[in-house]
């Protein structure tokens, strides 16, 4: 297992963690629009529990699966609630798709991706226009496969990635919460960006950064 890859992905948590916890209380004030007031700070909990697990892991030994497992637990067991099992189900499912996998190119990025939507989309059992996170994984997954379909540069694969992140992100604004605690506030929550799909540009922002290089 090529340890430089382990160390990117683990490098990735971090980039993840840091850009969550500057965004802490603006996620969180997007949350208090049409939730509870917490996703920033229920965020930035769950992924500074991920870096201190991984802190402690040996890249030599891990392997990418054991990272994203390890990023699972670890999240779970610090976010118990809500956004917590939606995330803990996507590492595991990213886990099993890296399974076999020692290197981070443009297919396993988007086997990645793709694993953290299929994941969410699983627990939450949601779909595109919930007004929720899916609305960001699932075209950012489908924006990745197609890039790796048609042998775009990792520039262009990032690129295109990121565009439909955040083109699915604005898109909650013009949509009504069906899911989630947001569900209750009804037609209350038009005009608003689901907190969820917020954070999600940003992990996947972040992702871009660290993994883009391969």
């Amino acid at each position: 297992m090529p340890e430089s890859a382990v160390r990117r992905l683990i490098e990735m948590f971090e980039a993840i963690s840091s850009v969550i916890e500057a965004e802490r209380d603006h996620l969180s004030e997007l949350d208090g629009a049409i939730g509870d007031a917490d996703h920033g700070i229920t965020m930035a909990i769950g992924f500074s529990a991920v870096t201190g697990e991984l802190a402690r892991t040996d890249a030599g030994s891990a392997g990418l699966s054991g990272v994203l497992t390890a990023a699972a637990s670890s999240f779970l067991n610090a976010v118990g609630a809500s956004t917590g099992p939606l995330y803990a189900t996507a590492f595991r499912r990213a886990a099993q798709a890296l399974k076999e996998r020692d290197t981070l190119d443009l297919e396993a990025c988007s086997l990645l991706i793709q694993a953290v939507a299929s994941g969410i989309g699983e627990r939450g059992k949601g779909q595109r226009g919930d007004k929720t996170m899916l609305d960001v994984w699932l075209p950012a997954a489908d924006a990745a496969a197609q890039a790796v379909a048609a042998g775009k540069s990792a520039a262009a694969f990032w690129s295109d990635v990121t565009a439909a992140a955040e083109n699915g992100a604005s898109a909650t604004r013009s949509m009504v919460a069906t899911k989630g605690r947001a569900a209750r506030v009804g037609e209350r929550s038009l005009g608003h960006m689901d907190p969820g799909a917020a954070s999600a540009v940003l992990i996947i922002r972040a992702m871009a950064q660290t993994l883009r290089d391969g």
